[in-house]
């Protein structure tokens, strides 16, 4: 039995036909970054002048003792013990394992930080993940796992491998780090506005609508116009209800301005009010409820010319099945801040 690992130093001339304890790389500044040499590979005497290359005049040749892993060994365990549906893992490069999207369209990402935090105190490991309920695309990453030294006791993979499986005890099954495919909506979108209905201005909201939903797979089936009239912009929401649209969103008419009618009539429509505004800027006029088991939103102006609004938060996690809640909204405001 072997206790004890050992690393032996070389000099790289005299490191012909010894193996590579761990990955080696390369760094050309603007050029290029990542591996020159593998694990395990088998040092000839062409490869001296590319190790002197990157600064290695010697190498190590590890034994490993038996409660110890090597750092390829111990990133692909955490990352096997933390996968879960909708992912797959890379090989280890460089004593990291990356955690990949393994859906052909793009998910909703489903991470819990304080199970993120919990693996990090252990020490001399590293999990970094993507923020829970990003959007990823095919083959995205979310997450990548490895250890800080060459080589990591055994016993704090272990710790890892344990935590993971009291998540899944707690979760049906299911792991730490998952992606959940997105539901593919036909949507009903009311375009309210006395400009835009009496064609004084061209509908910029459809199109900004429209591209935002078919990212993520969804499809606007039908557009409908009304004037700043709360009756006439009821009528129009019970007509997209009963048309049976897996959701309704209404644009425009959502500040405080007198004419703005559309908060007021989407309650009136019978609307369940999760909350109208969020802590987030931009997109804090938006206003999001549900009429029985359909989701309903009120979209803001800046959705029509902002890159990324409450309406590119909130649109992916219903559409993965989710039921916003007041504290979802609450918990915009940190982190919430973009491009103002």
């Amino acid at each position: 039995m072997n206790n004890t690992t050992s690393l032996k130093e070389v000099p790289v001339e005299q490191a012909i036909g010894l193996r590579l304890a761990h990955d080696l790389t390369q760094i050309l500044p603007g050029q290029f970054k990542g591996r020159l040499f593998k694990k395990g590979h088998v040092i000839t005497e062409a490869d001296i002048p590319k190790l002197l290359d990157i600064g290695k005049a010697h190498i190590y040749i590890l034994n490993l003792g038996d409660q110890e892993l090597h750092e390829d060994d111990a990133a692909l365990r955490m990352a096997s013990a933390l996968q879960g549906e909708g992912t797959k893992l890379t090989e280890p490069h460089e004593g990291k394992v990356a955690v990949k999207s393994e859906l052909t369209a793009p998910g909703l990402a489903v991470i819990d930080p304080a199970f993120v935090q919990a693996v990090n105190e252990i020490g001399e490991i590293a999990l970094a993940t993507i923020k829970t309920n990003a959007v990823v695309q095919p083959g995205g990453q979310i997450a990548a796992t490895r250890v800080i030294p060459l080589v990591v006791a055994k016993e704090k993979v272990e710790q890892v491998e344990a935590l993971a499986q009291a998540y899944r005890n707690e979760h049906e099954g299911q792991g730490p780090l998952a992606i959940k495919p997105l539901n593919s909506f036909k949507i009903g979108l009311l375009t309210t506005g006395g400009e835009v209905f009496s064609g004084r201005i061209e509908d910029k909201f459809g199109p900004a609508v429209r591209r935002i939903v078919e990212s993520l797979g969804s499809e606007v089936a039908e557009q409908r116009f009304a004037p700043d009239d709360r009756q006439t912009i009821v009528n129009e929401i019970h007509y997209l209800l009963d048309k049976r649209y897996d959701m309704i969103l209404v644009s425009g008419g959502m500040s405080v301005d007198p004419d703005d009618r559309t908060p007021a009539a989407i309650k009136e429509a019978g609307a369940d009010i999760v909350s109208y505004g969020t802590p987030m800027l931009p997109g804090s006029m938006l206003l999001v409820g549900y009429i029985g088991t359909v989701p309903i939103m009120g979209l803001p102006g800046c959705v029509m010319h902002d890159p990324y609004t409450s309406f590119n938060v909130l649109l992916p996690r219903i559409l993965a099945g989710d039921t916003i809640k007041r504290a979802d909204i609450v918990d915009m405001g940190y982190g919430g801040l973009y491009g103002c």
